[in-house]
């Protein structure tokens, strides 16, 4: 800060011309009266800059650190969608047998994979031989899970991206999908 405040000194000493360069600033501070004096105190002094400093960057700093920490609870929300569905999918290819209700099971396990996920918005898509089936419960769907097929678990669930009442997007929504075969 010395230092930059020699230069400024500087510079605003050789501008004036070498004429004034002999005249030192107490002389010229002397000269003047005492309103002038305190006047030319004020003008040179520097203590106040690093609070105004911190009063023009701590908000916007502090803007992008909840940014980031919103859209960083929305990643981790993806991650365990992501790790639940693949649960679930498994679960799902592993009770193909012996389960009555092979939809709620598999929601159920989606449930229990991701506790914090609001469960009564996730929505569930369980595909079995090709048929497509969205409710929690099908029951009677299990003559679908043939030996050998596939099963597609597809689940989504709305996120929120709002930063201080200012929301980045209206539909928001993280996806996962997973499809296990039976070998």
């Amino acid at each position: 800060m010395r230092i930059l405040r020699g230069l400024r000194n500087q510079a605003k000493m050789f501008s004036r011309g070498f004429s004034r360069l002999l005249v030192s600033r107490r002389e010229r501070v002397a000269r003047r009266p005492a309103s002038g004096r305190t006047f030319a105190a004020l003008l040179h002094a520097d203590d106040g800059n690093p609070l105004v400093e911190m009063a023009l960057v701590v908000p916007v700093l502090m803007t992008v650190m909840t940014g980031l920490i919103t859209f960083a609870m929305a990643f981790a929300d993806q991650v365990t969608l992501t790790q639940a569905v693949g649960s679930a999918g498994q679960y799902l290819a592993q009770i193909r047998t012996s389960t009555t209700d092979p939809c709620a099971d598999t929601y159920t396990a989606l449930k229990n994979a991701a506790p914090g996920l609001n469960p009564a918005a996730i929505t569930m898509t369980v595909t079995m031989n090709g048929t497509a089936h969205t409710a929690n419960s099908c029951s009677g769907s299990q003559t679908q899970l043939i030996q050998g097929g596939p099963v597609t678990v597809y689940a989504s669930v709305p996120c929120n991206l709002e930063i201080y009442k200012l929301s980045f997007t209206t539909a928001c929504t993280l996806a996962a999908k997973v499809t296990e075969y039976e070998y």
